[in-house]
């Protein structure tokens, strides 16, 4: 039988993996976003154009930089709100997800708090996570966006490019698949922030949820995706324990951001690390041997994110990887960072909520 920390740790990293696949629902729904403006970019060049050829003048170059600045504003003024509201409802799932399997795992530990959807907004918002605010890395998006679509239209029109090469240069060509125009760096500065955003308030949600029932939990343990694809950064620090309050234990290694926040699209998470029944002041000398047990406030041994996916069953395996590569998985014909889910499965915070609970009740919790 495990024991409640153990317990924790396999629910968190289940969870990681939904919000991974959350995380993509929401970063297909900003690109659809931007996608729209592409259009409305390329009219407005080509509705100027025939002035600015005939009689080319500073003025009208300015006036269409102007009504371009209007769209690009528009629409990043859509994002962020799209944006604000996911971080509102990601926060507070987040910290409910913690409360229930705390509960969970160890049913004795009562009165564990929520906090407030609006005080981890707002935790969200105020705290900094590469030097920046999320309301900050929100306009410089869009500056930066901006600022490259000028450019690219400034120098074509003062080089006598033709509107032509002007939009490929803005929007890309066919044959690259539009991969090769200023908006595709766009749409990946985009992705960038999204991801980042949404693993910064999740982290956060955990930490304010942590800190508001330090009557049970101890101590946070960081939990990094282990393949080929993790920074030197989370790699040394998976597994490493701190206080609620970011101070090492046992180890040197700085807090830094925390995880999630350690740099640009962080994917490393926490999980609560429970106190014992002892240290909660609980004294269980006349219950049964398996309910002392389960809360001996032991750390788990630090595992791979593989070794724990090893572990589970083919269906859970294909859920992740895709029904072929968790095939390839069980027979060990592909080496581990080459399973990094590709299956383009994206869920929204609903249906998150709807896998997961439906998880609880297969494990009859």
């Amino acid at each position: 039988m495990p024991t409640a920390n153990e317990a924790l740790l396999d629910a968190n990293i289940a969870h990681a993996i939904g919000l991974e696949r959350y995380s993509l629902h929401v970063q297909r729904k900003i690109i659809a976003l931007l996608n729209r403006v592409d259009a409305d970019l390329v009219d407005q060049i080509r509705k100027n154009d025939a002035a600015l050829k005939t009689g080319y003048s500073a003025d009208r170059l300015k006036a269409m930089l102007d009504t371009i600045r209007t769209i690009n504003a528009n629409a990043y003024r859509a994002i962020k709100s799209e944006l604000n509201g996911e971080v509102r409802a990601l926060g507070l799932y987040a910290a409910e997800f913690q409360v229930r399997a705390i509960t969970t795992v160890a049913p004795v530990v009562t009165n564990m708090v929520v906090p407030s959807s609006a005080t981890l907004y707002a935790a969200a918002m105020a705290r900094p996570f590469q030097g920046a605010l999320l309301k900050e890395v929100f306009a410089g998006m869009e500056q930066a966006a901006f600022g490259r679509v000028r450019n690219a239209i400034r120098m074509g029109y003062v080089e006598g490019e033709t509107t032509d090469r002007i939009v490929r240069r803005i929007v890309g060509t066919r044959s690259a698949g539009y991969r090769d125009g200023i908006t595709e760096i766009n749409r990946k500065s985009a992705i960038k922030v999204v991801r980042t955003a949404l693993s910064h308030t999740a982290n956060v949600a955990r930490d304010e949820t942590y800190k508001e029932n330090s009557a049970v939990i101890k101590a946070l343990s960081w939990v990094s995706t282990l393949d080929g694809r993790t920074t030197q950064i989370c790699r040394d620090r998976d597994g490493k324990q701190y206080t609620l309050a970011g101070k090492p234990i046992g180890h040197s290694l700085p807090y830094l951001s925390g995880p999630g926040r350690a740099h640009w699209q962080c994917r490393s998470s926490s999980f609560p690390v429970l106190k014992s029944w002892k240290e909660m002041g609980i004294n269980l000398k006349e219950a049964p041997a398996g309910t002392r047990a389960s809360l001996d406030g032991q750390v788990p041994a630090k595992t791979t994110y593989y070794e724990w996916l090893a572990a589970k069953p083919a269906s859970f395996q294909n859920g992740v990887l895709g029904k072929g590569r968790g095939k390839l998985f069980r027979g060990g014909k592909l080496p581990p960072e080459r399973f990094t889910d590709r299956s383009g499965k994206a869920y929204t915070l609903d249906q998150l909520r709807q896998r997961e609970a439906k998880a609880w009740e297969r494990a009859g919790l």
